[in-house]
């Protein structure tokens, strides 16, 4: 059949119609998506305690609390510090500061001045609405500092404050993120295809993507299915685009294959589809249920990232595989414009195969020379490298760190926190919290006194105010269903490690007094939260390994191959977390890490690492059909070196982006991810995976098979439409 008849029998609604209706509705779907980009911090919190899981004590703790307090409120901090004694009249324009304190009405109760014992400072606890910390904490910032005395300083700190400064941090950023994410990848586009229109079509599918993505996540939080935070959408945002743009990377490579073999661009769109839906398939379903694994985890924030990142990768996926190729059917060659592929002459399209290096040059065939020479020293220099860098994950201290450290920007609340620790005892204004049976309150308070790093204890009095860290008036204990609340301030800052040793050597003295007594607080929850997010670690790793391995062998038809690739990226995940503990520390000078930190890392790297890999090894199996297994292990490595190399730089300049939030997990993250997949592209994926199955040949298909029989054989076993889609 002629080219002229092949393009004559394409009908006219499988050449416009469907295309157009694709891509008009996917502009509905962006139209819906981005205004609701913007309306995401109606169901976004960042309130550490509500992504416990329902079973910590701190949390149980947090339940009795509220039944002690008329509404939910959380204590702001409010300190003034000077740099000498206060005078009188210092003190006189303070104590006048709490009635302009009162009249903004920002909570039941305001508590102070209380001053300092080196009369440098006094403080003042002001409890305000939890559902509004930012708010009230800028209200009474302006009012602080225009009322303060003359020549102090002042600061709003405390669980509100910090609370506050943290959305702060996130305010504004996730257009900034947006855009710093989408001009990395359009210069890297521009570089990689040195065409102005199909970088547009690359991006307008990213985008498109992230609206889809942005409605479900919407619907979700909205629905209460999922608890959304900050770190969660600016996750997102960057996973959508650069796994959008990975698959799109894909599917163009195939489309400008498909045009240098046919003139009819309606024909190609449709060849790069069918050659290309298996990979994107695989490739996205790894991703999804691997991070859909997360659901295991006993952090609602974790379990909450999950479904979060899942959608995004679902809906790049199908972005991918309709609009693309819509818009490919559309321009065809010109999509390329100025460097439009040409047609191929008849006997160069399927060149026949020796060495699988046939039509190679540049980069490419020099790095499948080396792999064909000397494999075994290639594969074994690789492995040996990435050992010696995972020997830094023992520096690697990911045990969690202080709330005033995860800030990187400057922040009135950590400054506050520090004016606390000169002044006061350095837990004030976030006391540890233990709820105990009336009948036991005597025995617990005694035994609260008496326990390591405790300051102050006392007995929560009816009409007090709670989470003060301040006594109440002496009136009789607060009574609910039993149950009486004690405060306890510690000498040390409420988010230090040594709090947190602190409230745990008091859980084990209070429990020898009350069995049933809770302890709860802001250092408990910070206590419980890396205690369960370690956990986690040692839960979800296996649940992800052993999903992505029985995708691979599914995709594969092998079991060795997925064996080995599994190995291979854990490697690449021990090498990125050893460099970057080792920058994290002497580089960068972190304190730590979030404990959440190792477990976000694995996930994304691992199941990102594989991602390439399929990308690769379903090349060279297509390949390995036709030409048997070396020639088309070298014949992969060289189609797609140039594609899945340009994915990798395209995903790490993504996640590199989240660097432009100053918190210290989402740029550490950053950095992991963005290291990580550059490892894993240029050396396992380009070096390590390939000499290792060339130094195999067909036995890295056992027990398929490409184990057993020759190219051809294989081939007609498994039919030739099977194996130009595999």
């Amino acid at each position: 059949m002629n080219q002229a008849t092949r393009t004559a029998r394409i009908p006219f609604w499988l050449r416009w119609l469907i295309p157009v209706v694709l891509v008009l509705g996917w502009v509905a779907i962006a139209g819906a998506g981005g205004p609701t980009f913007g309306r995401l911090d109606e169901v976004s919190s960042n309130d550490q305690a509500s992504f416990l899981p329902a079973g910590a004590e701190a949390t149980e703790a947090r339940e009795w609390q509220q039944r002690f307090q008329d509404s939910g409120e959380v204590p702001a901090v409010v300190v003034l510090e000077s740099g000498s004694a206060l005078t009188p009249a210092q003190l006189g324009t303070a104590a006048a500061l709490k009635t302009k304190l009162e009249d903004l009405q920002l909570g039941s109760a305001v508590v102070g001045p209380v001053p300092s014992q080196d009369r440098k400072a006094v403080q003042y606890i002001v409890s305000v609405a939890a559902a509004e910390p930012a708010d009230a904490v800028a209200q009474l910032r302006h009012e602080v500092r225009a009322a303060a005395p003359d020549g102090t300083q002042t600061f709003v700190t405390g669980p509100a404050g910090l609370a506050a400064d943290l959305t702060g941090a996130f305010a504004g950023i996730d257009g900034i993120l947006l855009l710093v994410a989408l001009a990395a990848v359009f210069v890297i586009l521009l570089v990689v295809y040195r065409s102005l229109l199909l970088p547009f079509a690359v991006l307008l599918t990213s985008v498109f993507a992230l609206c889809a993505a942005i409605l479900l996540v919407f619907g979700m939080a909205k629905a209460g299915w999922i608890q959304l935070n900050g770190q969660s959408q600016g996750i997102l945002s960057i996973l959508v685009i650069g796994a959008a743009t990975d698959y799109a990377l894909l599917y163009v490579a195939r489309f400008r294959e498909a045009l240098e073999h046919t003139a009819n661009r309606t024909a190609a769109a449709l060849t790069a589809w069918r050659a290309s839906f298996a990979p994107i398939l695989a490739s996205g379903a790894t991703v999804a249920i691997a991070l859909l694994c997360l659901l295991f985890s006993d952090l609602n924030s974790n379990r909450a990232l999950g479904p979060v990142a899942a959608a995004g990768i679902v809906c790049s996926l199908f972005a991918a595989l309709t609009l693309l190729p819509a818009f490919a059917a559309l321009l065809g060659r010109a999509a390329f414009w100025p460097f439009r592929p040409r047609l191929q002459p008849e006997e160069a399209r399927e060149p026949e195969l020796t060495t699988g290096l046939e039509g190679q040059r540049g980069l490419w065939r020099a790095v499948g020379t080396l792999v064909s020479r000397r494999p075994r020293a290639v594969w074994v220099a690789s492995a040996l490298l990435l050992i010696a860098a995972s020997a830094g994950v023992l520096q690697l201290k990911a045990n969690g760190v202080p709330q005033t450290a995860v800030i990187l920007s400057a922040s009135n609340a950590v400054d506050g926190q520090d004016a606390l620790a000169r002044h006061f005892d350095a837990g004030s204004g976030s006391p540890v919290v233990i709820v105990t049976n009336q009948r036991k309150s005597g025995e617990v308070l005694n035994a609260v006194k008496a326990a390591d790093g405790v300051g102050a204890a006392y007995l929560l009095a009816e009409g007090s105010v709670p989470l003060t860290g301040v006594p109440g008036t002496p009136a009789g204990p607060a009574v609910r269903d039993g149950r009486v609340l004690l405060n306890a301030t510690l000498d040390f800052a409420a988010d230090s490690d040594a709090a947190e040793k602190a409230v745990a050597g008091m859980r084990e003295t209070v429990k020898r007094a009350d069995p049933d007594a809770l302890v709860g607080g802001v250092t408990a929850t910070a206590l419980d939260t890396n205690t369960t997010a370690q956990r986690d670690l040692i839960t979800i790793i296996p649940v992800v390994l052993a999903v992505i391995l029985l995708i691979l062998m599914v995709l594969l038809r092998s079991v060795l191959a997925p064996v080995l690739l599994v190995a291979s990226v854990v490697l690449s995940y021990a090498a990125a977390m050893g460099v970057s503990a080792v920058v994290f520390n002497s580089v960068m000078g972190f304190p730590g890490a979030d404990a959440t930190v190792p477990l976000f890392g694995f996930v994304f790297l691992v199941a990102l690492g594989v991602d390439y890999n399929i990308f690769l090894m379903s090349r060279v199996r297509e390949e390995s059909l036709k030409h048997g297994t070396r020639p088309g292990i070298l014949r992969g490595l060289g189609v797609t070196g140039g594609v899945i190399t340009s994915a990798g730089v395209v995903l790490a300049a993504t996640f590199a982006a989240l660097g432009v939030i100053p918190i210290m997990f989402l740029v550490q993250l950053a950095f992991i991810v963005a290291f990580g997949v550059l490892l894993d592209t240029v050396l396992v994926r380009s070096l390590l995976v390939p000499a290792l199955a060339f130094d195999l040949g067909r036995r890295i298909w056992w027990p398929g098979k490409l184990s057993r029989d020759d190219a051809q054989e294989a081939m007609k076993a498994e039919g030739p439409a099977e194996a130009a889609v595999s």
